[in-house]
């Protein structure tokens, strides 16, 4: 790690009043969260990741998809946060006004003590029935023994919608839907607001999405990324700090920080 470019960055987080932190799949990647495509094991990797997260799909094979998605969600139950995502909690907590908002639609950010993230592709655990209404909806977890037959290809019957009885759908945002107006008008204000923008994780391909740290940087906010490879959004970053969330987050916090309190 360049220790002049984590100073630079960490005297620009330091001195940020209102911080955006934008995730994506790398930081959950390090937990041990497999990536979307890359989720499909066992007999799950006779199918296309794209075929089974559609609304298309769930329509006409909602047991398998419904199955699909409780393997993922029960994967995720076993993962916990990393350093890099206690390390995002203690830059929104320091931070006179701090955002979080991430690609990921696991709960690691929750379980790391960060409040209210923004979810622009939706989430595991804020599922809602498939009626107009979209109800959210409650269930419990499966039991262990569910798990492992789910990592065969099980199928699973959704619940359904206590409210009006309509088939339970996961909450996420599956192609050829549009992400969720209110997160993505909060993270468009966020970024549009910010002295700085910290994008942690991220190909910067996936759009929308991907565009949340150009519009920080149009507005004139410092856009730092944290990332092992180069990305596309390399142009628009004043500092780019070469590896992973887990090495680079927890320096640059004590590197602001230690700063700034004058130890």
């Amino acid at each position: 790690m360049d220790s002049v470019l984590l100073h630079q960055a960490a005297r620009s987080l330091g001195d940020a009043h209102r911080v955006v932190v934008f995730t994506g799949a790398g930081i959950s990647a390090e937990s041990g969260v497999p990536t979307f495509r890359d989720d499909l094991t066992g007999l799950w990797a006779r199918f296309d990741a794209a075929q089974l997260a559609t609304p298309e799909a769930f329509h006409a094979d909602p047991d398998l998809v419904w199955g699909w998605y409780e393997w993922r969600r029960a994967r995720v139950r076993r993962a916990t946060p990393n350093p890099g995502h206690r390390a995002i909690t203690t830059i929104v907590d320091r931070a006179p006004a701090g955002t979080v908002v991430t690609q990921n639609v696991d709960d690691l950010h929750e379980r790391a003590g960060t409040r209210a993230p923004i979810h622009l592709h939706g989430s595991l655990f804020a599922p809602r029935c498939v009626a107009a209404a979209g109800h959210p909806a409650t269930f419990p977890d499966l039991p262990e023994g569910a798990v492992t037959e789910l990592a065969e290809g099980g199928r699973i019957p959704p619940p359904r919608c206590v409210s009006c009885a309509a088939l339970v759908r996961p909450g996420v945002v599956w192609f050829g839907e549009a992400l969720p107006e209110a997160a993505l008008t909060a993270a468009v204000e966020a970024a549009a607001t910010c002295d700085v923008l910290l994008t942690v994780g991220t190909s910067g391909v996936v759009y929308p999405a991907a565009e949340v740290p150009r519009i920080a940087a149009r507005a004139g906010a410092t856009v730092i990324q944290v990332n092992p490879e180069p990305t596309p959004l390399d142009p628009v970053t004043a500092v780019n700090l070469r590896g992973t969330a887990a090495q680079v987050l927890p320096a640059l916090v004590a590197a602001a920080w230690e700063r700034t309190d004058g130890n």
